[in-house]
C-alpha cells in the first residue's frame, strides 16, 4: 500500500488506486502535508479488531483540492473520513449538519458519509482531550485551573471551548495575538457570565500574551498547563514555558505526540506530563463511534501506536 494517495490517484481510471488490494479502502485521513499522520495504524488497528472489512488510508490534498477529494470518496462509497490541517475549516463548510463544537469553533475532523449523500461532521479533538485529561491525571476539567498556549490555534480553538464548556474553574487562554486571544475572550464570556457578575468574583476567564507578568502569573497559580502550539514539531524549538515556571504541583499536557523541550523542562521541576498520544487515541476512538454506532477496541489503538513508535 502506498504511504498515502492523491487526487490524482482517486481520479486515474486506467489504473485503479484500490485495485490491487485485497480489502478496499472506506475510510482515510486528509491532511497536506499527511506522510506523517499516526491515524491509519490506531484506526486500522481498531477496524480488524471489530472484524470490520476495509482499509484506512492517507490522502494527500492541497486546500484547493479538498473539497474533490471529499465528494470523490464519498461517491465511492467511502464511510467516512478524519480531516486534519490544514482542512479542518473547509471541511465544517462541506458539512449538512455539524454537532454543538463543529459549530461553536467552525472546525470538522470526523466526517460521516450519510446514504442519502449528505455529510455530518463532528469535531472529536475536545471530547478526547478531555477524556486523555481523565485517563492521564485521574481529574475532570471542571475541577481545574487551566492556561491554554496556542488557545486560537485549530486544536486549541477546540480545546477552549471544551474547557469551557465544562465550567473549568479557571481558563486562561494564551498566544501571541492580542485581537485574537480577546476576540475569543469575548466569545467564550458567557459560559463563565453568572459568576463574573457576582459583586467581587474571581475573573475565571483571563487571556494574556505569552511571557508577560500577568501570563508568568497564571502559569504559576494553575493546575493544568496545555501546550497546543506549535513548537515542539522541530527538536530544537524551545518550551514555550520558561522552566523557571514549572512546579511540582503541575500537570502539564503537550499535544506533540514525542518528547519535546516542553515536557523535559515540566519534568525536570517535578511536574507530572503526558504527550498527545492519548488524546490522539480517545478522539479517534469517539470517530469510530460516529462512522459505525459502537465502541472500538482502544487497547489495540493504543498497541498499534506504541509499535509504531518503537
Amino acid at each position: 500500500m502506498k504511504p498515502y494517495y492523491t487526487l490524482a490517484d482517486l481520479l486515474d481510471e486506467e489504473n485503479p488506486f484500490d485495485a490491487d488490494e485485497p480489502v478496499a479502502a472506506g475510510l482515510a485521513v486528509i491532511g497536506y502535508p499527511i506522510a506523517h499522520s499516526k491515524s491509519p495504524a490506531m484506526q486500522q488497528a481498531a477496524l480488524d479488531a471489530a472484524g470490520i472489512k476495509a482499509r484506512y488510508i492517507r490522502i494527500q490534498a492541497s486546500p484547493e483540492e479538498f473539497a474533490d477529494v471529499v465528494r470523490l470518496i464519498r461517491d465511492k462509497g467511502f464511510i467516512g473520513a478524519n480531516v486534519t490541517v490544514p482542512h479542518k475549516q473547509a471541511a465544517c463548510a462541506l458539512c449538512d449538519e455539524t454537532d454543538a463544537l463543529s459549530r461553536a469553533t467552525g472546525s470538522v475532523n470526523t466526517l460521516v458519509f450519510q446514504k442519502d449523500g449528505s455529510i455530518t461532521g463532528f469535531n472529536t479533538d475536545g471530547p478526547g482531550f478531555s477524556r486523555a485529561i481523565r485517563e492521564e491525571f485521574s481529574v475532570d476539567l471542571r475541577d481545574l485551573k487551566i492556561v491554554l498556549l496556542g488557545a486560537c490555534g485549530g486544536a486549541g480553538l477546540a480545546l477552549a471551548y471544551t474547557c469551557a464548556m465544562q465550567r473549568c474553574e479557571r481558563l486562561t487562554l494564551a498566544g501571541r495575538s492580542e485581537e485574537k486571544l480577546q476576540a475569543l475572550k469575548n466569545r467564550l464570556d458567557s459560559f463563565f457570565i453568572d459568576e463574573n457578575r457576582l459583586e467581587g468574583a474571581y475573573d475565571r476567564l483571563t487571556a494574556h500574551l505569552n511571557n508577560t507578568p500577568r501570563f508568568n502569573a497564571a502559569v504559576e497559580d494553575a493546575d493544568l498547563i496545555v501546550n497546543a502550539t506549535a513548537l515542539g514539531l522541530k527538536p530544537t524549538d524551545p518550551s514555550p514555558v520558561p522552566s523557571s515556571l514549572f512546579s511540582a504541583h503541575h500537570l502539564v499536557y503537550d499535544l506533540q505526540t514525542h518528547n519535546d523541550a516542553f515536557q523535559m523542562e515540566a519534568r525536570f521541576q517535578g511536574a507530572r506530563t503526558a504527550n498527545g498520544l492519548s488524546m490522539l487515541i480517545h478522539q479517534g476512538a469517539l470517530s469510530f463511534e460516529r462512522w459505525f454506532g459502537v465502541k472500538p477496541d482502544v487497547a489495540a489503538m493504543r498497541q498499534a501506536l506504541e509499535r509504531k513508535d518503537a
